[in-house]
């Protein structure tokens, strides 16, 4: 039961550190890391320029860097000799991607997969439309359209916490961490 309260303790922070704060690298990264115990200052601080799609261009979503970030600071490799422990961490790594696509799918209705973790393509999922958040009016267009509400990058934040945490959960469970 503690694993479970775990998962949603991480899934409500980063939803509301998000919704509160922005900065979805960040939201995702730190809520993953507080309720962890994985990480520092400085992982934390390099995850700063990774939302709104890396560096606001849209691309990958950084809710999912900032998950993705976390499982590497719980597994990854501490080498770079180690491929091993890096195979291992790339495996977790798409299962945690394929599994915040299908959350995203439900949470949303979508009726087609998502095929990639766009962060123009989810923006489009919710809102209908991407916004170039390096664009001062275009990022306040997001803003207006709902960006930072309950029903929007919060709630993807949200569900990329979760996958993580239960990634994280299951990789405990389990000695060899693969």
């Amino acid at each position: 039961m503690q694993s479970m309260e775990r998962i949603d303790r991480a899934k409500e922070k980063a939803h509301r550190y998000e919704r509160d704060y922005g900065g979805c690298a960040q939201c995702v990264l730190g809520a993953l890391q507080e309720e962890f115990g994985i990480g520092n200052k400085d992982s934390f601080k390099a995850a700063s320029v990774l939302s709104g799609g890396i560096a606001r261009q849209g691309e990958t979503c950084g809710a999912i860097v900032g998950a993705l970030s976390a499982l590497g600071l719980e597994m990854g490799r501490a080498s770079i000799e180690d491929t091993g422990a890096n195979k291992a961490a790339m495996d977790a790594a798409v299962r945690v991607s394929a599994r915040f696509r299908e959350e995203l799918k439900k949470r949303f209705g979508l009726k087609k997969d998502l095929r990639d973790n766009l962060c123009w393509h989810i923006q489009e999922m919710i809102y209908g439309r991407h916004f170039d958040l390096a664009n001062k009016a275009e990022y306040q267009a997001f803003v207006d359209a709902g960006g930072h509400s309950d029903s929007g990058c919060p709630a993807v934040c949200g569900l990329a916490a979760q996958v993580a945490a239960e990634e994280i959960e299951k990789l405990r469970e389990k000695p060899d961490k693969g």
